[in-house]
């Protein structure tokens, strides 16, 4: 696929995603948001992905949202340019219309949804939705010239791309109001003691570092049992009672027990060589799979 604000290439199983806006500092927009949204819905079904790398091009990750509407960036109804995002004001609007909803929080949900595991390389600073898109992702690992910002009481706002959900479960409660609270920009170091990201590395060392973690993933595991664990990790850590999470193990051990996947992953162990796991998302994901209802914006 072509697309306009970010750049795809798929090399070794692994897809990597560039923003690509390097002279706005890859500044995010409603047709980014489009691009990666169908970058992330291809990848569920095509069996030659197996990891996404997620970087930004230039000296960027991504800058945030593109102010360059002025006073009305965040006013849709103000905007004549987003006729697609106009709900009307006043007391009669209907907050549940589907216009009304956030585009950061429609990027973190495709990536909440995606079936691959998703790390962020970050390449430099990373702001508003440009680090509110990365909370969704699996494992951030950041340049040491990166910086992060949750600047949304400075703006105004408030945080996005349901970051409210997703911040807190990473470096919890505590961590995650001081970032929010202060809106302050924080370096790479500061990120990593916040357990924000896995590791700072020097910038020739960040796209590397990435693609090795990937190719872990790659070589050695079940393309079937990698999007399960993805999905059972983000969707029941959430749950009220751990016997919500015991009923979907049990059914993952009961089903992938008798797959080609686990008979091969075990004959290869006790004979001492790589496994080649013959399962494929696209065709062999359990019959209990997915196990939640679909949700509504309303």
């Amino acid at each position: 696929m072509n697309y306009e604000q970010i750049k795809t290439e798929v090399k070794d199983g692994i897809l990597t995603l560039t923003l690509n806006r390097p002279e706005k500092l890859n500044a995010f927009t409603g047709t980014m948001m489009n691009e990666m949204i169908d970058v992330f819905t291809r990848a569920n079904s095509d069996d030659e992905v197996r990891a996404i790398v997620v970087t930004g091009a230039g000296r960027a990750f991504c800058a945030g949202a593109d102010l360059s509407a002025g006073a009305a960036t965040f006013d849709y109804d103000a905007r004549a340019d987003r006729p697609d995002r106009k709900a009307g004001s006043g007391p009669d609007i209907n907050w549940s219309d589907e216009r009304l909803r956030d585009g950061g929080g429609r990027l973190t949900l495709a990536i909440f949804e995606c079936l691959k595991p998703v790390i962020a390389a970050v390449n430099g600073p990373a702001v508003g939705v440009g680090v509110t898109m990365q909370l969704a992702m699996d494992v951030r690992i950041a340049s040491d010239t990166a910086r992060f910002g949750f600047v949304f009481s400075r703006r105004g706002i408030v945080p996005e791309a349901c970051s409210s959900w997703f911040l807190p479960k990473i470096v919890g409660i505590s961590q995650a109001l001081d970032w929010t609270l202060t809106g302050r920009v924080f370096d790479a170091q500061e990120a990593l003691r916040g357990n924000l990201v896995k590791d700072v590395v020097k910038p020739e060392e960040l796209l590397p570092r990435a693609y090795a973690l990937a190719a872990e993933i790659r070589d050695n595991t079940s393309p079937v049992s990698v999007a399960l664990i993805r999905q059972m990790m983000w969707r029941l850590s959430a749950l009220d009672h751990p016997m919500e999470a015991h009923k979907i193990d049990s059914r993952g051990i009961y089903s992938r027990g008798a797959s080609a996947d686990v008979k091969e992953g075990v004959v290869s162990f006790l004979e001492k060589r790589p496994a080649n796991f013959p399962q494929k998302v696209s065709t062999d994901m359990p019959p209990w799979f997915p196990w939640w209802s679909e949700r509504t914006y309303s």
